[in-house]
């Protein structure tokens, strides 16, 4: 099969979000199964300043219309390490910006115009290919407008959305609407619109051919008032046509024993590999060394949906124990603000760099005794794969992909391997938090978790496998989907 993937994010962008990772591992396995398989995303300022980036431009270009305007679409390509092609939608003046959505906590005003153009533009680059592709799946708000586009001027496509993140749903006021050119009638309770407002993801919703959502946990809560972030009435009405998919783990870049940014390889049965990085961390870190307690450590986003809004009241009560607590991520000012003033009150037990540093992040997991998951919700649980592959066990609130990746450790059954609470509360991390320090000190029964969480095993094998079958009903003849 010929597949060609739109999504606003995709590597060799920073690896700040789940998407990115997605885009590098799906892509390499569905081409090791022998499909044709690219994606497509803009050409961002930090990509076209990377210079271990290869883009030659095509020399293929495109009009664009956005209502009365015009606008020049440039196509540029290049190829993965793994060998994956990668086309880039360059328009300087909707990409040529120092951030992807936003600045300083605030979404950019013309977001609206800069994701119409691009939807549009990947699909004149699709219909540009030779051989062209058959399947269309886009990722996220940000290319939902395609399957409404392909399905208005019955494009030779069909089309997957894969929704990871609900809560963003590329929500704009009505004028939007004429940006997209397409007639009246999908600016309508049917279409895009939604409470008067242009909602590209609902349009998605209703006209991609196929919806995948990245666990099935997280396809239950969409369907509810408290996790639908407002569209769970159009989830609901089109849950039927949803398959869950779970996210796999990229065990390319992000295995212990193979992995080239740690000092020394472990895995499973050669543990002291671990206890080196954890000395190694917390000297590069300029941290205390030899806590009695446990290394803590997140690699994130500073936003409320990541549980910030319950860690930092209990952030004093952790540090006033011998532990150490290592924060990776950027985000809302007040929670980065935050995080530096606790440092500077706490230097040899916090450390909280801003700035996404890869080498830094694979070191944090090897070096960390346990990672803090505590989202409100968390869709796939990428983070929580990793961090049981690098023996960090994980505290997390029960949620989204949580559910099928982690078992809670019960001491009278000894199964599980990581600490789950249920409420997002501060209090109810906390006592989370306490387990798993009362068995770290059991020194015995942690090292056999450590080994337990490192067998486990969630390797893109199997949810490649789920998306061919989905790509092969997509592109049957209609009298086999009958």
């Amino acid at each position: 099969m010929r597949i060609l993937m739109i999504s606003a994010e995709g590597p060799p962008l920073t690896r700040a979000t789940a998407l990115v990772d997605v885009l590098e591992a799906l892509p390499r396995e569905m081409r090791a199964r022998g499909h044709e398989v690219g994606y497509v995303l803009p050409f961002y300022r930090q990509i076209r300043e990377n210079v271990l980036v290869e883009a030659r431009n095509t020399g293929i270009t495109a009009d664009v219309r956005l209502g009365a305007k015009t606008y020049l679409a440039e196509f540029l390509e290049g190829r993965t390490a793994g060998g994956v092609q990668t086309f880039f939608v360059r328009c300087d003046e909707f990409f040529d910006r120092a951030e992807i959505y936003g600045e300083r906590g605030e979404n950019y005003e013309d977001n609206a115009a800069r994701f119409i153009f691009f939807s549009k533009a990947a699909l004149e680059l699709a219909r540009r290919l030779t051989p062209s592709p058959e399947i269309l799946h886009v990722h996220d708000w940000a290319a939902a407008l395609v399957p409404v586009l392909v399905r208005e001027h019955q494009f030779p496509f069909r089309t997957v959305l894969t929704i990871h993140h609900l809560a963003e749903q590329g929500s704009f006021w009505g004028l939007d609407f004429a940006l997209t050119n397409l007639p009246e009638r999908y600016f309508m309770p049917r279409a895009l619109e939604y409470f008067g407002r242009l909602n590209l993801l609902k349009g998605g919703l209703l006209f991609a051919n196929a919806l995948t959502t990245v666990s099935e946990h997280y396809k239950r809560e969409m369907q509810t008032p408290q996790y639908g972030c407002g569209l769970d009435p159009v989830v609901r009405e089109n849950a039927h046509r949803i398959r869950a998919i779970l996210n796999g783990a990229d065990y390319a870049r992000w295995d212990p024993q193979s992995d080239v940014s740690l000092p020394i390889a472990y895995g499973p049965g050669q543990l002291d590999g671990k206890l080196a990085c954890r000395d190694l961390l917390l000297r590069a870190l300029d941290l205390a060394p030899g806590p009695r307690g446990p290394v803590f450590a997140m690699v994130t986003r500073l936003v409320i949906e990541k549980g910030f809004d319950a860690l930092m009241p209990v952030l004093d009560r952790l540090l006033a124990d011998d532990v150490r607590l290592i924060i990776l991520g950027e985000g809302d000012p007040a929670y980065e603000t935050a995080l530096a003033v606790a440092a500077r009150k706490y230097p040899s037990r916090l450390a909280y760099s801003r700035a996404y540093d890869e080498t830094l992040a694979h070191l944090i997991e090897a070096g960390a005794d346990i990672t803090l998951i505590p989202s409100r919700f968390e869709p796939s649980g990428l983070s929580a794969m990793y961090s049981l592959k690098y023996g960090a066990l994980p505290v997390a609130r029960a949620t989204g992909g949580i559910h099928e990746i982690i078992e809670d450790y019960d001491p009278v059954t000894d199964s599980g391997f990581g600490f789950l609470y249920y409420r997002p509360s501060s209090e109810a991390l906390w006592d989370a938090i306490g387990r798993a320090k009362d068995i770290f000190q059991d020194r015995a029964v942690w090292a056999q978790l450590i080994e337990r969480a490192m067998e486990q095993n969630f390797s893109w094998e199997r949810a490649a496998g789920s998306y061919e079958e989905l790509y092969r009903e997509v592109t049957a003849p209609a009298e086999r989907l009958g």
